[in-house]
């Protein structure tokens, strides 16, 4: 099986994380060669300073991990990350507006991201675990309307994390259209290989380095 490193984005988000570990962060990802690094906003240009001349992008998250910011001030973050370096943008959708079924406005909210960082690959966080099936298709198919990139299951902070039935039911309902994201609490190769087989194009983990090293036991490379 070809190296899972380019499906990958190497991801540190936890609240404390420091200057020193994202330059470490970036260091593994361009050992291991992954997709992107997943950061905190404020370290941005850190990051795309130290992946400069690299393939590795820098990916960066807005209105996380709660969703509940105006679509001004998420467009506002992700204009401001792109000018600093970053090349793809995960935002979180207003829940409390997908629940209530106002999806015109979730999708009005996509759009205003997508526009605000024309450059960039917009992954729009779902939550799935506060969402019932019908309405993860219904968004599903609003962030293809939108211009997004990419459909992405979890932040990772909120009840429960990637499954495999919600990344089956979200790459079916995208069909090839757009990326599906998978993210939150995978740390193992098997789990990884897993979710790639279930129709994911992209995993965020802590653990990529980790899941390399299996990887490459696995293989025998």
């Amino acid at each position: 099986m070809n190296s899972p490193a380019r499906n990958i984005d190497h991801t540190l988000l936890k609240p404390e994380a420091t200057a020193d570990q994202i330059r470490m962060l970036c260091e593994e990802a361009v050992e291991f060669g992954f997709a992107a690094v997943c950061i905190p906003p404020a370290y941005v240009s850190l990051a795309a300073n130290r992946l400069y001349g690299s393939e590795v992008a820098v990916a960066t998250v807005v209105g996380f991990p709660l969703g509940y910011d105006c679509p001004e001030t998420k467009a506002y973050a992700a204009s401001r990350a792109a000018a600093a370096g970053a090349a793809e943008i995960d935002m979180v959708i207003h829940l409390g507006a997908a629940l209530a079924g106002d999806l015109d406005r979730v999708e009005g909210e996509i759009r205003k991201v997508v526009e605000a960082a024309p450059e960039g690959r917009v992954k729009v966080i779902l939550e799935c675990c506060r969402l019932t099936d019908p309405l993860k298709v219904s968004l599903t198919e609003r962030v293809v309307r939108a211009g997004a990139a990419y459909v992405k299951t979890s932040t990772g902070f909120g009840s429960g994390g990637a499954t495999l039935d919600d990344v089956r039911l979200l790459a079916g309902t995208a069909a090839g259209r757009i990326g599906v994201k998978a993210a939150g609490g995978i740390r193992s190769w098997e789990e990884c290989r897993a979710f790639l087989e279930a129709g994911a194009t992209r995993i965020g983990t802590r653990s990529g380095a980790a899941i390399l090293e299996q990887w490459r036991r696995a293989e025998g490379v």
